[in-house]
């Protein structure tokens, strides 16, 4: 499983905004990804009522999953943390 542990970069945390730039840019990657805080339990990713319910805040660790081990899960992971790290409005197109 392939994994990614990150801050979360957004100042108001995954809250309606940042948390539709995060669904969004998951459903664009193909690949199944899950999001956590570093004391909870995994949601899905693409899934915006599942990311509202985590409750995350701005600086918050997270950790983003994925139980595929290709090149494609590792990609997807590393384009998604950059996003959540660095707050960023939409998926980069490369890292």
């Amino acid at each position: 499983m392939a994994e990614r542990r990150v801050s979360i970069g957004w100042a108001e945390g995954l809250h309606a905004r940042p948390a539709s730039i995060l669904v969004r840019a998951a459903m664009a990657t193909g690949v199944p990804v899950t999001i956590a805080r570093q004391d909870g339990h995994a949601v899905n990713a693409a899934s915006m009522l599942a990311v509202l319910s985590l409750g995350a805040e701005g600086g918050d660790e997270v950790v983003l999953a994925s139980g595929a081990d290709d090149a494609a899960a590792e990609a997807a992971l590393d384009r998604l943390a950059k996003l959540v790290s660095e707050g960023l409005e939409e998926l980069p197109e490369t890292v």
